[in-house]
């Protein structure tokens, strides 16, 4: 009652004493000295203010960045230049505060992520001569030491997610790093007067900074070149032809339980994001199976403990139906959380916020992870595991099964990889972090994906497996009958994106609303209002209407990626197959062919931009509510003349747009003609 109450003020947990048979035990997992630092960084270098107005600016810009670490705040001028973190704290409040000084003063570093090799590295220092004793109990420190000793050559040895500002008052220079693939993220900018700034999102930076971008992955900032450096560069980023690699699927099964061991180290309450599907699914299975061996090999007392499981999803939707069998089947303390249409329309603009994006698959999928992330927190969870990364590296998208060949397969994938700060590992990181929480992505650690990578790209290829199915290398290496990881109907489930995967209704309830929002004349004019990346669709115009709102400039709007996709596709795949052309959109089910419930083959993406394009619902259902709209219809044309509000009584005007979808544009006709509803 204490953590949930500190998490609802959204201040430091208190510290809690925790015994063998404390009623706490069945929900907190083992904890290890590792300290969690999920946090915003900000920095201000070569500016021209004096410190007074340095730091006032300063601490106005990082205040924004506060959701991210509401714990602690610290901020230092050094020069003319200022470093500030907002922290989230765990379990030890009193040690670990940032910026990071080195003893000899000259080193400050200001970090946000996890390094998960630390200890390992620390070793390796001694083992070369250079013993270094930390000062804190984080996991980031050891940047300190292995740029005094390496310099900027030691990036490549980090194993994590991470993104760091290090400055190094001896000889005045700064540096500004990413992970590989940006699963922390991070900004750059320049103000009027010359100076460099970094932050974690972009609402710090974009009313001081005449431009700004993304910080690439895989690459730092070198005040000394006033560039970025490449410092990542496995062999397959830069192939001219795809990797020919046979996959063994006893290795591959090994590199990913590792990856999930790895992210596993931690001090505070933990769980997983479970949606029902094969990824986060896996997760959870591996992180169950190595729960209970180390609390057996540890004798820690926690041998009965389960892991906690979190979904959500409209009423009756397919992921929450799948995640429940997952959880009986593993044992977890299953939390599936439903929201309604309305609260997830309502949180529209607070999710365009926080994700700083308008692209229409990122908002879409966002939202229940931001609302259900918002329940994880009340009940003072600090950190989850979840299961982004597989469809990039193994072609799991269900437009994968029309790739022509090897080649472009993982041409493909690798752009998908690449491109991932820019979707996926934006939303997983921002929608979580917008209250607080931590999110780890075990398909991205870097020897699993390295390994994956370097397969021969037909192995991975749906049309090519044996049982025509997306990711089957991935689902094989884990069909152990003996010692089953999941119940066969989950490992062998076919591929629901997220957003489909809460509820069909939910797509279908946000192009409604921007129906009923944005005019037809709005859209005729779409290209002159928004020159940049015009909207194609009425949804994507009440999106960037939104952004613009909240983040008004040229700028902002060339943060966000702008090309065409089906499916999350990248521009290239659209000439895959015939039926891609004008079927644009992020959904699953625009994919011709493969998904049980696809759209009809009349749907286009001209239609849906024109408000009459809506992807019908399942036959069964669209029966049903063909019979439901006449007899509604009937009813109300009676009635309407006495009474026409009293048959009208709905929770909200939102429960009506399944009915409007139905009755109006596709089912029943002909309709006589309703007054607006």
């Amino acid at each position: 009652a204490r953590l949930r109450k500190a998490a609802n003020r959204r201040d430091p947990p208190p510290r809690v004493h925790f015994h063998r048979r404390s009623v706490l035990d069945a929900f907190l997992a083992p904890r290890s000295p590792q300290q969690s630092i999920m946090c915003g960084i900000f920095a201000i270098f070569n500016s021209t203010l004096s410190d007074e107005d340095l730091r006032k600016l300063m601490i106005r810009c990082s205040q924004r960045l506060r959701h991210r670490g509401p714990d602690w705040s610290g901020y230092q001028i050094h020069n003319n230049h200022g470093i500030a973190h907002e922290r989230l704290a765990i379990i030890d409040p009193d040690s670990g505060s940032q910026p990071l000084v080195s003893p000899c003063g000259n080193v400050i570093v200001a970090a946000n992520g996890e390094i998960y090799n630390y200890m390992a590295l620390y070793n390796e220092l001694a083992e070369d001569g250079f013993r270094y004793v930390p000062r804190t109990g984080s996991d980031c420190e050891v940047v300190i030491p292995l740029y005094q000793k390496y310099g900027m050559d030691f990036v490549h040895k980090l194993r994590g997610m991470f993104s760091f500002v290090i400055y190094d008052k001896k000889v005045d220079e700064f540096f500004a790093v990413r992970d590989q693939m940006g699963i922390t993220p991070l900004y750059y900018g320049h103000s009027a007067d010359g100076s460099v700034w970094f932050s974690s999102e972009m609402k710090a930076l974009h009313d001081n900074c005449a431009t700004y971008h993304q910080a690439p992955p895989g690459k730092y900032f070198s005040s000394k070149t006033n560039d970025f450096v490449q410092w990542w560069n496995p062999s397959w980023l830069t192939a001219v032809e795809p990797p020919s690699n046979e996959v063994n699927l006893s290795e591959l099964r090994s590199h990913f339980i590792n990856a999930v061991r790895r992210r596993m180290m931690s001090d505070v309450p933990w769980g997983v994001l479970l949606s029902g599907g094969l990824d986060s699914s896996l997760v959870a299975s591996i992180a169950c199976r190595l729960h209970q061996q180390r609390a057996r090999r540890e004798n820690t007392g926690f041998v009965g403990q389960r892991l906690h499981s979190f979904t959500i999803g409209l009423e009756n939707s397919p992921d929450l139906k799948a995640a429940k069998d997952v959880a009986e089947f593993l044992g977890t303390v299953h939390h599936g959380y439903t929201y309604t249409l309305q609260e997830g329309l309502d949180a529209i603009s607070e999710v365009i916020y926080h994700l700083e994006t308008y692209d229409v698959t990122t908002v879409r999928a966002s939202t229940p992870m931001f609302l259900m992330s918002r329940k994880i927190k009340a009940m003072g969870v600090k950190m989850v595991l979840s299961g982004e990364g597989a469809d990039e590296i193994l072609g799991g998208y269900l437009y994968f099964h029309h790739a022509p060949n090897g080649k472009e397969f993982f041409e493909e994938t690798r752009d998908k990889v690449t491109r991932l700060h820019l979707y996926d590992c934006l939303r997983a990181n921002k929608s979580t972090s917008a209250w607080g929480v931590e999110v780890r992505v075990p398909f991205l650690d870097m020897d699993f994906m390295d390994y994956s990578m370097e397969l021969d790209a037909e192995c991975k290829m749906p049309s090519k497996a044996p049982r025509k199915i997306e990711k089957y290398i991935l689902r094989k290496a884990f069909d152990t009958p003996e010692e089953p990881y999941l119940p066969n109907h989950i490992l062998w489930r076919q591929k629901e994106q997220f957003s489909d995967g809460v509820g069909y209704g939910w797509i279908d309830a946000l192009r409604d609303v921007a129906e009923a929002s944005v005019t037809d004349a709005q859209m005729a004019n779409a290209a002159h209002r928004f020159p940049y990346a015009t909207p194609a669709t009425k949804e994507a115009y009440r999106y960037r209407e939104i952004f613009e709102s909240h983040f008004p400039g040229h700028a902002a709007a060339q943060t966000v990626p702008n090309e065409a996709s089906i499916a999350c596709s990248t521009a290239r795949a659209m000439e895959w197959h015939e039926s891609f052309k004008n079927r644009a959109d992020p959904s699953g089910r625009a994919v011709a062919g493969v998904h049980n419930d696809e759209y009809n083959e009349k749907w286009t993406i001209e239609g849906a931009a024109n408000g009459n394009g809506d992807a019908p619902v399942k036959k069964a259902a669209a029966a049903a509510a063909a019979a439901f709209a006449a007899a509604f219809v009937a009813a109300f044309a009676a009635a309407a003349p006495q009474q026409p509000a009293a048959l009208v009584q709905f929770p909200s005007w939102a429960h009506l747009l399944p009915l409007r979808r139905c009755c109006l544009l596709r089912f029943v006709s002909p309709l006589p003609t309703l007054p607006s509803c």
